[in-house]
């Protein structure tokens, strides 16, 4: 086989497609593999860099890849459409992962662990199940509202006022429609059990792992807050600075400069949605309580505050608020 400097792969649930270059950029493997061959097939290569792109199975192949002695360099699906020539194929996306990942200033993203990918999928599952009971609060008021009951908001003062609703003859409800929704009430108590059990798990896990306790002792932060922020950014060595995370997070304001005039609009939103709401959550209680506090940081939100409101001093704060877990995660707990 001739000399190989990088690999990439474009990834998939049962057939893979690889492109590997040598030290020029001359292609000098073009070829698809099925899952079982997969692994084997990158036994017998040697040490080199493999690229894929950042999606789902990526951390797990990366972890394999690595306890075989390969550098693995996992890349954002937005940074490797950038590199894409032809038509949408897999040889071609193979390709392009060759391309992107052999420019310098690529950004890289951490190879996650099994227990950060585990972390993760309690978040998922939690968040799931919190999504599926407002959709059922939701609905079932929405379905009560068509027959003249107007239930209060607010998932307890419904889970509160149901029964008194459904004890009522004299409402109008049908009865087929008071068993759906005595129902639906069963639905909302055992999702709370399920909802209470998730937290419970992450709550333990951040009293019985010391980096994710050390980050809770930080304003604004929680279980959920220093658990997700973990076990989402991988590995803080990724990160230059703050900055750098701040950006990642889409905390930062949208740039659209040109001329050497700055327009800044609002914030890019880029990464993970589920831990920047996590962030902005936790600043809004700091924002909140800002006023009982003396130090040099609530002076700061309160000043903020006048000056530009209360939205935009919230997201300030997550910006903040995402840099010292980093930092406190980067140089004071790393050992």
């Amino acid at each position: 086989m001739e000399s190989v400097s990088l690999v990439g792969i474009d990834l998939a649930k049962h057939v893979f497609h690889v492109h590997g270059i040598d030290a020029t950029g001359r292609a000098v493997i073009q070829k698809q593999l099925r899952r079982p061959q997969l692994l084997r097939w990158i036994a017998q290569l040697p040490a080199t860099t493999i690229a894929m792109e950042a999606c789902s199975g990526a951390h797990f192949w990366g972890r394999q890849f690595m306890q075989l002695g390969h550098q693995v360099r996992l890349i954002s699906a937005q940074y490797v459409k950038a590199f894409a020539r032809g038509q949408k194929n897999d040889r071609n996306d193979a390709e392009a992962i060759c391309e992107a990942a052999s420019r310098p200033t690529m950004r890289i993203v951490a190879v996650k662990s099994a227990d950060q990918q585990q972390i993760l999928a309690l978040h998922r599952v939690r968040d799931l199940l919190v999504k599926q009971r407002t959709a059922s609060v939701n609905q079932l008021r929405g379905l009560l509202a068509e027959f003249g009951v107007i239930a209060p908001q607010g998932r307890r003062a419904i889970m509160t006022a149901l029964p008194d609703i459904l004890e009522d003859a004299s409402n109008g409800i049908p009865p087929m429609m008071r068993e759906l929704a005595a129902e639906q009430r069963q639905r909302l108590l055992e999702l709370d059990v399920q909802v209470s059990e998730a937290s419970r798990r992450i709550e333990q896990l951040a009293r019985t792992n010391e980096l994710i306790h050390g980050l809770t002792k930080l304003r604004g932060v929680g279980p959920l807050v220093a658990t997700a922020f973990v076990a989402d950014v991988g590995d803080p060595h990724a990160f230059r600075n703050g900055r750098q995370v701040g950006a990642w997070l889409g905390l930062v304001p949208r740039q659209h400069s040109s001329g050497g005039k700055t327009r800044l609009s609002h914030i890019t939103r880029r990464g993970d949605p589920y831990l920047r709401s996590l962030l902005v959550h936790g600043a809004r209680a700091v924002v909140r309580t800002a006023a009982r506090h003396d130090d040099p940081m609530s002076k700061w939100i309160r000043e903020l505050e006048a000056r530009r409101g209360r939205n935009r001093t919230v997201v300030a704060v997550a910006n903040k608020l995402a840099r010292h877990l980093w930092a406190t995660w980067r140089y004071s707990l790393a050992a």
